[in-house]
This record gives structure tokens, C-alpha cells and sequence, in this order.
């Protein structure tokens, strides 16, 4: 992944360190034991950019909607779960997305009361926004005197009743009422998590989670009860700024293989809940324009406080306006020398601020599925105008931006496949068109490179991860075929034959 089509032989690894590459003949004598990949292709190690781990490991083990395609449907696989409750357990699921509904139906807290009068909660499949029937509401103490939070909107009825749709910041209320998991739980999903992301050939992940289970002490050890000499895993973890501070001045990490990263920033919600917050108003809705989750003054402290302590910020944009303010946050102070600040989605985007951000020090977090998730829809959204910069990942790296890939797991499947055929193709497998917006398209060394390279550079580690080069860490994918050669379809067809961190093999086919 240094220059298109290069290619070596064969890879000499000492204590989880490349050692050199080259040819066999040169490189055996130099070795003790040697693995055969029997025609398989190595390439650097897989990273996955930006996901929430303990989420995607709990999307595994608990209901997942996310391949629901009607509303009919998902109200059976709710009553089908229902009938599994002790009575008081909390129903959740996680992953719906109304766009994928031929009704587009979203449902009313009455309608899901029909199915249980246990408390049910629903995460909707962007994470900005919920669904809860009324004994939820209840237990949470809202109702039609409940005003919205800062930076959250509760969706209120005709007759001013809470509909059970909470956005952004109004998910706060429901998550403080809900049963807190457990550290075994907590465990279990990180288990889960790891082990299926290293069955992909992924070899590490940045990844959010340390804001969402209570003290951030119970899902850092969660990390470190899984992770560590006998599981090995890069887990670099953004500190969201509830927890930043705290965690600055008293966690411990488990460095190489728990690493902390920079302070984590919501700046607006997304665009299937009309919370992506936009220079001018949502095409097909004029009322709204998205959601500021802090007031520019608001970002700008929170981007102070993490220059304080010498680190650089990671901020969640989707709408420009969104990216407009964090820019001004991130001009307003610099970030600190050695450390690169990011813009996670950046999928709204103007040409004036793409001007603004080749002055910076940061890299963008792509998620290449969006574009297969999001059109046709999201077209009636943003309208053509917009359309121009948005999901715009070929002229961003070609405006010479750092660019990692990454899936916002449980948001989207973590599948790194998924990922690259998605910034190849702008299409899901099978669709027979050339692809939305096909301009954007990404030849596929830039595609994987997101996730290699990128990915690396994200975290200023370009001189020690992401390439097959002497000196870098001994972090591999081997997959059973070449992604270069193969029909664009057939990228979804690859299996993970090795998954090696740190020098150790720590996933092999067929073994459990």
C-alpha cells in the first residue's frame, strides 16, 4: 500500500515488528518458522476508523432490526421478542430505519404498547434517535410538561403528547432510566465484539464507547478484561468530553493495545432524523435545519478544554453548518503540535470549507456505506444543489485531505468489505446502475487505503501502521483472494483466511 501495485513476496516479522521484505529465497535463511499463505493475499492490517465497539458487540447479542425491510415485519420480530420477557424486562433493539419501509412508518408509543406493556426502547439505526413506548416514557419521567433538553428534541403529538421519538440529546432522558449493564455484560459484548471483527480480518478499531455505561471505569475495564497478550487487538479510544477530563487526570490504559485518543465532540445529529444541521433548510421538510448539539461558544470551550491538557479533538459532522462551526472551534485553537485533530462523517460539505480545512492539521473519517445506505433517499433531503459536496470522498482526497475509512458500527455493518466495495462501486452488490453520484467514485487502492493507511494516519501512527514496510508493526489481513484483480461483486466474496496483530495470528479460518 505504499504506491499502486506493489507487491512483495514475502514478509520477515521479528517481535511483532516488519523486519524487511522481499523475496523468499532472501528472507528464509532468516527465519526460524514460516507461515504459507498458499496463494492468499496479504495486505497491512484492516482498521476500522470509527465505530462503537461495545455497541456493536451488544447489536450481536441482543435484538438486531437492521436488516428489516417493512414496518410489518418489524412489528412481528417485536412481538416475537416480547413473548421471550420475564415480566418488567426491558425490551431493546437496536438498528430500524424507517427509509428502508416502503410506508416509511415510524412507530407511535401507542402502537408499541399494543405489543408489551413491558418498558421498550429502540434505537434507531443512525444512534441519534429513539423509539420508547409508554412504560419507557413513564420510568423516565416524561411527558407532555417534558421541555426539550439542549441540543435534543422530544416529538410531541396535536395534542402536545410525547410520541415516544426522542432525537440527539433527548435520548439522554430514556438512557438514565434504563438498567445500567453490567461489567460481565459489558465484558461479553467486547468479547463478542473483538473476536467477530477479527474474524473479518480487522486488526483494530477507533472506537467510542466510554460515555454510555455508567463511569467510564466499567466499559475501560471491559476492554482490558478481553483484550491484552492473549487477544490481541488495537482498540484506540476517543474520550467523549463528558468523561475527557476525568479520564485524563485517573484511567490506565494497556498500551499498545488500549490506547487513549482524542476528545470526542457531537456537533449535530444525522440526516434520516433531520438532525444533520444544515446551512439552509431540509429540502423536503423547510421546517427543519438539524440540530446544534452545543452553541458555537459551547464548541469552542469544549475544543479550549482539550488543548488544556495537549490533545487534539475528534468532532461528529454531518451537516456543513455543522462543519462550519466546528472549523471555526478548531482556527479559534490550534491544535497542539504532534497530534491531529479529526472530522468524523464530514458528509455535507461546501467547497469554502474544504478550502478551510486544507489549512489544518486533521483527517476525515469517511464511512463509504453510507452512500450505499443513504440514496436514493437522502436525495429528497439534501435536493441537487447539495448534492454536489455531499458523500464527496473522491474529491476530498483528491483535495489532498488525510482520509480513513471507517463503518460507525452498530450504525452499519463493520464488515471492512462492505465498506471498500461501497467507495468502489457508490452502489449495494447487485444494484445493476453505475452507481450514485459514480464521479465519486475510488479507485480501489484508494478505497482500501482508507482502511489501511488512512486509518493510520488518522491517529499520526503513518510511520508505523498501515503499510507492508521494514519498521512498521506486524499487523495483516490476509484475504483468499487479490481485490485488485477481482470482479467488483466479487470484493463481498473474499474470506479472511489469517488475521495477525502484533506478529501473532489471532484469527485463522476454520479454527475456533
Amino acid at each position: 500500500m505504499n504506491k499502486e501495485g506493489e507487491t512483495s513476496e514475502a514478509v520477515l516479522v521479528n517481535d511483532g515488528v516488519i523486519a524487511a521484505i522481499g523475496s523468499y529465497s532472501e528472507l528464509k535463511p532468516q527465519a526460524d518458522r514460516e507461515i504459507d499463505l498458499e496463494g492468499n493475499v496479504l495486505y497491512p492490517g484492516f482498521v476500522d476508523s470509527h465505530l462503537h465497539l461495545i455497541g456493536h458487540g451488544q447489536k450481536l447479542l441482543q435484538l438486531d432490526l437492521s436488516k428489516v425491510q417493512s414496518s410489518a415485519d418489524m412489528r412481528d420480530r417485536l412481538v416475537q421478542e416480547a413473548g421471550k420477557l420475564a415480566p418488567g424486562e426491558w425490551l431493546i433493539g437496536d438498528g430500524w430505519d424507517e427509509n428502508n419501509f416502503p410506508d416509511r412508518k415510524i412507530f407511535h408509543r401507542q402502537e408499541l404498547d399494543e405489543i408489551t406493556e413491558s418498558p421498550m426502547v429502540l434505537r434507531r439505526v443512525c444512534r441519534h434517535a429513539l423509539l420508547a413506548n409508554s412504560a419507557a416514557l413513564e420510568l423516565a419521567g416524561i411527558t407532555d410538561h417534558t421541555e426539550n433538553p439542549d441540543g435534543g428534541l422530544i416529538v410531541k403529538d396535536a395534542d402536545g403528547q410525547p410520541t415516544g421519538y426522542l432525537h440527539d440529546a433527548a435520548q439522554e432522558i430514556m438512557l438514565a432510566a434504563m438498567p445500567e449493564p453490567s461489567l460481565n455484560e459489558l465484558t461479553r459484548a467486547v468479547d463478542t465484539a473483538v473476536k467477530d471483527m477479527l474474524s473479518l480480518g480487522l486488526t483494530g478499531a477507533h472506537t467510542e464507547d466510554m460515555a454510555y455505561y455508567g463511569a467510564y471505569s466499567r466499559p475501560l475495564e471491559a476492554f482490558k478484561n478481553v483484550i491484552g497478550e492473549n487477544l490481541k487487538f488495537r482498540a484506540h479510544l476517543l474520550r467523549h468530553h463528558a468523561v475527557f477530563e476525568e479520564m485524563e487526570q485517573h484511567a490506565v490504559y494497556k498500551e499498545p493495545f488500549i490506547d487513549p485518543g482524542p476528545m470526542k465532540i457531537f456537533a449535530d445529529g444525522a440526516l434520516g432524523g433531520r438532525t444533520a444541521l444544515l446551512t439552509t433548510p431540509y429540502t423536503d421538510d423547510p421546517s427543519a435545519s438539524g440540530v446544534a448539539i452545543h452553541s458555537p461558544d459551547g464548541l469552542r470551550e469544549l475544543v479550549a478544554k482539550a488543548r488544556r491538557y495537549q490533545e487534539a479533538v475528534a468532532i461528529h459532522v454531518i451537516g456543513d453548518l455543522a462543519l462550519e462551526m466546528a472549523l471555526d472551534a478548531l482556527e479559534a485553537h490550534p491544535v497542539p503540535a504532534g497530534k491531529r485533530d479529526r472530522l468524523i462523517h464530514t458528509v455535507v460539505v461546501r467547497e469554502d470549507l474544504v478550502q478551510r480545512m486544507q489549512k489544518l492539521d486533521l483527517a476525515l473519517d469517511l464511512q463509504p456505506q453510507f452512500v450505499s445506505s443513504d440514496f436514493p433517499w437522502v436525495m429528497e433531503r439534501l435536493g441537487n444543489e447539495r448534492l454536489e459536496w455531499s458523500y464527496a470522498w473522491n474529491r476530498l482526497i483528491n483535495s489532498g485531505l488525510i482520509c480513513a475509512g471507517g463503518s460507525d458500527a452498530p450504525v452499519e455493518d463493520v464488515d471492512p468489505l462492505l465498506g471498500i466495495h461501497a467507495a468502489v462501486t457508490r452502489r449495494r452488490a447487485g444494484e445493476l446502475h453505475e452507481g450514485y453520484m459514480p464521479q465519486e467514485k475510488l479507485s480501489r487502492f484508494e478505497a482500501i487505503r482508507l482502511y489501511t493507511a488512512g486509518s493510520a494516519g488518522a491517529i499520526r501512527k503513518e510511520d508505523s501502521r498501515g503499510k507492508v514496510a521494514p519498521g512498521f508493526d506486524a499487523d495483516f489481513t490476509v484475504l483468499d483472494r487479490d481485490l485488485f484483480k477481482v470482479e467488483e461483486d466479487d470484493i463481498l466474496k473474499a474470506e479472511t483466511i489469517l488475521t495477525v496483530v502484533d506478529g501473532d495470528v489471532m484469527y485463522r479460518k476454520g479454527e475456533k
